[in-house]
């Protein structure tokens, strides 16, 4: 179906990007508590991370950590041999789809009746 080790590196890369992205907007941010956060950045889980900067009042850093559970979120999937899969419906999510969006959790339809009901 589709080459799980290619979407692997290129959502590894992905991370690493974030990752940084991150780092760069803390260090940017001259503050004791967010400099508290990056200082936790370098001993946490990924996961961790995520929810640490969630609670944050930057949106940069909010976004990032959405990105890096969806990141994570979907290495889990291919970890698990459902990446690909819309979570929604089962259905094959178009490879255009994956090369656009590598994280996508559902294929197009799905994705915007999800958007829809929100």
């Amino acid at each position: 179906m589709y080459n799980t080790e290619s979407h692997r590196a290129s959502l590894r890369a992905r991370r690493d990007i974030v990752k940084s992205e991150i780092f760069s907007a803390l260090g940017r941010i001259n503050d004791d508590r967010h400099a508290a956060l990056a200082d936790q950045v370098h001993d946490t889980k990924d996961h961790a991370i995520a929810q640490l900067l969630l609670e944050s009042d930057n949106a940069e850093l909010r976004r990032a950590a959405l990105d890096l559970q969806d990141i994570d979120a979907a290495l889990q999937r291919v970890s698990a041999g459902s990446y690909g899969r819309c979570l929604a419906c089962g259905t094959d999510i178009p490879a255009t789809r994956l090369g656009a969006y590598p994280t996508a959790k559902r294929c197009l339809p799905c994705q915007q009746e999800h958007e829809k009901n929100r």
